[in-house]
């Protein structure tokens, strides 16, 4: 009999650990079967946006390896239009139901669940009618393409990155943009002040943003599609209504199961990606990460650390010797918006503060490249650590040159560095790419001594 692992998820994670158990097992003795909900394997999520925008031609593009290649080059049971709906860790089975409507029942030695998440959208009237979308797969996109070129006004649900990527990508091909924001500042992963920065920006690219505004129905026209968002606020008309209001773990078919989940509904992992129950593990948007700052687990949805995860996960699974642990992530992310690259990793202010850590900050505004050069663009950078310490425990930039400056910061936080190793690292320089001393530099020789 051979040892059968089964998947559950095609995408980032799941795929990941697919490929790292073909490499390691002989498959005479292993049989590896990944369970798609959708049809399209391996894509990326992330490239979504630029599709619209025109940056990526074809959602080709996003696509890494199609079933065919997993099927007929590395020998993987890969299904489609499959949907997992319960799982028996006593008996250790997965049952599903196929694209026919037949339910099925598989039997596994090791299972991984990789399900991923799905976009979250509130309960309030009219979010079902035509006209109304979330963005996270291919067909969601095409059916966004499908109804541009008849629109004009177009309203954007929430003002997270997904979100403002799209604003981005509407705005450039010609339509009108509306963001609708619970809160009082874009990016709310961002500390408000440093948020400023991309309310300008959108107000410069003639993004109109309500804040602290919530949307309370959808209505539609005499067509039936949806033509007026009502708020708390007032009421408008559009022609499209997009959702980017987040996301939630797919693990609504673990009800059943003993499988440890965080309070949002995410599998709860340990150092080696195991779940709580016996040859059951768990990695990507479904699955919880150790957050090396905040000593604590964590959920931040990022295709970075899906792949990590799942490859991780694959090796163990294996049983690959020795073990290898995930070790975990420190809260890096980075998004573009319009002429701003806008990053960040470790913890806010905000963050920091709601943990009770005894914090200090400190800002610096300053250029990505030597002040003297005509062409210097404007970096805003802030940095949050402690105050006996010394110890870095976040840093957000936005700007040009942001992605470099955040990189190092996320190093640093990696290895625990403190403010004053900062001020010492060796980074490059050259008039044309930097100051004689970095804008994360400057921001560390700012702060305040204790």
């Amino acid at each position: 009999m051979k040892k059968q692992y089964v998947i559950i998820g095609g995408d980032a994670a799941g795929m990941s650990a697919a490929m790292e158990i073909v490499r390691a097992r002989d498959p005479e003795e292993t049989a590896i079967i990944t369970l798609e909900k959708g049809e399209i394997y391996s894509y990326a999520q992330c490239g979504l946006p630029y599709v619209i925008e025109g940056d990526v031609r074809s959602t080709k593009q996003l696509i890494a390896r199609d079933v065919s290649t997993f099927r007929e080059k590395h020998g993987i049971d890969a299904r489609i239009h499959t949907e997992v709906t319960s799982i028996d860790c006593e008996n250790k089975t997965v049952t599903f139901v196929t694209e026919e409507q037949t339910e099925e029942t598989i039997v596994y030695d090791k299972l991984l669940i990789a399900s991923g998440a799905k976009p979250f959208i509130p309960h309030l009237p009219g979010n079902d009618l035509p006209g109304v979308h979330t963005l996270k797969t291919i067909p969601d996109l095409e059916a966004i393409q499908a109804e541009l070129s008849g629109t004009k006004h177009i309203t954007i649900v929430g003002t997270g990155y997904i979100g403002l990527e799209m604003a981005e990508a509407l705005i450039a091909q010609g339509k009108q943009v509306h963001m609708v924001a619970r809160s009082h500042q874009l990016a709310s992963t961002f500390d408000a002040d440093m948020a400023t920065h991309l309310k300008e920006e959108a107000t410069a690219q003639g993004v109109h943003v309500l804040f602290q505004t919530n949307v309370s129905a959808l209505h539609a026209g005499d067509n039936g599609r949806v033509h007026r968002v009502e708020t708390d606020r007032g009421t408008f008309e559009t022609d499209l209504v997009l959702f980017a209001t987040g996301i939630a773990p797919n693990t609504e078919f673990l009800n059943e199961c003993p499988i440890e989940q965080h309070e949002n509904g995410a599998v709860c992992v340990n150092d080696y990606l195991e779940t709580t129950v016996r040859d059951v593990y768990a990695a990507g948007d479904c699955a919880t990460q150790y957050h090396r700052v905040k000593k604590q687990q964590d959920y931040m949805p990022l295709g970075t650390h899906a792949n990590k995860q799942g490859r991780i996960a694959g090796m163990n699974m294996s049983e690959t010797e020795p073990l290898r642990k995930y070790p975990g992530m420190v809260g890096t992310a980075v998004f573009r918006f319009f002429n701003l690259t806008a990053a960040m990793t470790g913890l806010t202010e905000q963050a920091a503060r709601d943990l009770h850590l005894d914090i200090e900050t400190v800002s610096y505004d300053g250029t990505h490249i030597a002040g003297y050069f005509e062409n210097k663009m404007p970096l805003h950078v802030k940095l949050v650590y402690d105050r006996k310490s010394d110890q870095l425990y976040g840093a957000q930039a936005i700007g040009a040159g942001a992605d470099k400056r955040i990189d190092v910061a996320a190093t640093a936080l990696y290895q625990e560095l403190t403010c004053r190793d900062l001020e010492d690292l060796d980074l490059s320089y050259a008039p044309p790419y930097n100051g004689v001393w970095d804008p994360l530099q400057q921001a560390a020789r700012r702060r305040k001594r204790y």
